[in-house]
C-alpha cells in the first residue's frame, strides 16, 4: 500500500446496544468513546443500531410474506396477461 494515504486500520469494538452485544475486529472507523474490553486494553467503541445478534435473518424470527396470495390477488384483479 501506498503511505500516507489510508486511514488507520485498528482495532475497534462494535456495540449493538439493542442486543446487549458487543465484539472487538479491525477497522478504519473509530469512535469518540471508549471501552475496556475483556482483555483489560481500552479500544474505541462504535454503537451500531443492528448486528447479526438482533437482526430477524440471523436471529430466526424473520417474518414470511405471503407471497402466493399477491400474486393470486393481482391475477384476480388485473387477469392473467389476457388481451383487453
Amino acid at each position: 500500500m501506498k503511505p500516507g494515504i489510508h486511514p488507520a486500520y485498528g482495532p475497534v469494538v462494535f456495540r449493538d446496544k439493542a442486543a446487549d452485544f458487543a465484539f472487538l475486529t479491525r477497522s478504519t472507523l473509530t469512535g469518540e468513546k471508549t471501552v475496556e474490553w475483556e482483555d483489560g486494553r481500552t479500544y474505541p467503541v462504535v454503537d451500531v443500531e443492528i448486528s447479526s445478534a438482533s437482526h430477524p435473518f440471523y436471529t430466526g424470527t424473520a417474518r414470511v410474506m405471503d407471497t402466493a396470495g399477491r400474486v393470486e390477488r393481482f391475477e384476480r384483479r388485473y387477469g392473467r396477461g389476457e388481451a383487453r
